[in-house]
């Protein structure tokens, strides 16, 4: 929902939406950049706003350090040095940290702070299923997401959390993750899986299936399984208690989406439909960057007029700048229709633009950047163009 939907005064720069919240999710699809928007507009928040600034990446894929300029970074939260912004000529008002989620490590915590007891604690850190699919089994990753954000935005201890999430139809397991997982605890399939180990009583009607899954998996892989699903059945009020505490969370005001994407068509269409997501949940969708837009100057027509005429007077123009004017007024004309190309492109894009569903507060368009960003300069040359 965005803020002139709840009769708000609308932000007019991604500052000033950030000014106002407390964790700002980046989404969209993949390979549209959308892991260094977010670690640039963290940055841009701790040297403009102040203040303790987390980029929290829930993507598995490693990019964060690189683009941060580290050479390693886990589920503990590291602090960028100082230094670093200084080296790019900026000295911040505030702290940047970044962490990246260990989902093996998080559900590890987990397990340490929520269980009932001690004894519980250490029989399911030992539960031999357990520690072979704690990483791996369904929800898990999504679920251990959604708790480390809460985990880190109940601590306190940062201003603002940029999370960068999965590429966008995965985001949605993100964002469901926390009821699902509740809902799996309280399954059918899973109190038949545990009802032979809670009771010795077996029904005539289920015995046959008992039977069957113990001569193909085995007794002790099927006590297994059961162990570890009554052990954190006993954590299940915890669970469907936390489940509805991060709904709450995403759903506050303090919580805005950043929906990244470019203009190809492909990407445009995930944004829209994460997008339109976002509205049917409402959640705030508080800005869509879109990135690698062709600069406005293809568009003039003046310009697009001049590329013409290159194109229509290469021999005339092409007299006096070559021993070879034959060559010459091939390098001209190919220059101009290669502009006049872009010129088609980049109307396109602005029409693309223009029909873009589920609009947003804030629209922000970045343009092509001549080098890959690897650094703190480049992170804070972006962030400056999505910034204000």
């Amino acid at each position: 929902m965005t803020a002139a939907r709840r009769g708000e005064a609308a932000p007019q720069t991604i500052s000033q939406l950030l000014s106002a919240k407390e964790i700002a999710i980046a989404c969209g699809p993949g390979g549209v950049g959308k892991t260094t928007t977010a670690a640039a507009v963290a940055a841009m928040a701790a040297a403009e706003h102040g203040g303790r600034v987390l980029v929290l990446t829930v993507d598995p894929a490693r990019r964060l350090a690189d683009a941060l300029g580290l050479k390693g970074i886990g589920n503990d939260e590291v602090r960028i040095a100082d230094d670093v912004f200084k080296q790019a000529g900026v000295t911040p008002r505030g702290e940047l940290w970044a962490a990246m989620l260990d989902t093996k490590q998080s559900w590890d915590d987990l397990i340490r702070r929520h269980a009932p007891d001690q004894a519980t604690r250490e029989q399911i850190l030992a539960n031999p299923l357990y520690q072979n699919i704690s990483g791996r089994f369904v929800q898990s990753h999504d679920y251990i997401a959604m708790e480390r954000l809460y985990e880190i935005h109940s601590e306190g201890k940062y201003d603002l959390i940029v999370v960068d999430t999965p590429p966008t139809r995965n985001a949605l397991d993100f964002l469901d993750a926390p009821q699902r997982m509740a809902d799996f605890f309280s399954s059918r399939l899973l109190r038949w899986l545990i009802v032979p180990y809670r009771s010795r009583l077996v029904n005539v009607a289920t015995k046959p299936f008992y039977q069957v899954a113990d001569r193909i998996l085995g007794t002790q892989f099927l006590a297994d399984i059961s162990e570890f699903f009554i052990l954190f059945q006993s954590m299940y009020e915890g669970f469907v208690e936390r489940a509805d505490a991060v709904t709450r969370l995403l759903s506050d005001r303090r919580t805005t989406f950043m929906v990244v994407s470019t203009l190809e068509a492909t990407p445009v269409r995930e944004a829209e439909f994460f997008s339109a997501e976002l509205t049917e949940r409402k959640l705030h969708l508080g800005a869509v960057i879109l990135n690698k837009v062709l600069p406005d100057y293809l568009r003039d027509a003046r310009t697009a007029k001049l590329a013409q005429s290159m194109c229509d007077r290469t021999t005339e123009l092409a007299d006096g700048l070559s021993d070879d004017p034959v060559v010459a007024a091939r390098v001209l004309g190919e220059v101009a229709e290669s502009f006049l190309n872009f010129s088609v492109v980049a109307r396109r894009e602005a029409e693309q633009q223009a029909e873009l569903k589920g609009a947003p507060d804030i629209l922000v368009t970045v343009p092509f950047f001549d080098a890959d960003i690897f650094d703190m300069g480049g992170l804070l040359q972006l962030g400056t163009q999505v910034w204000d």
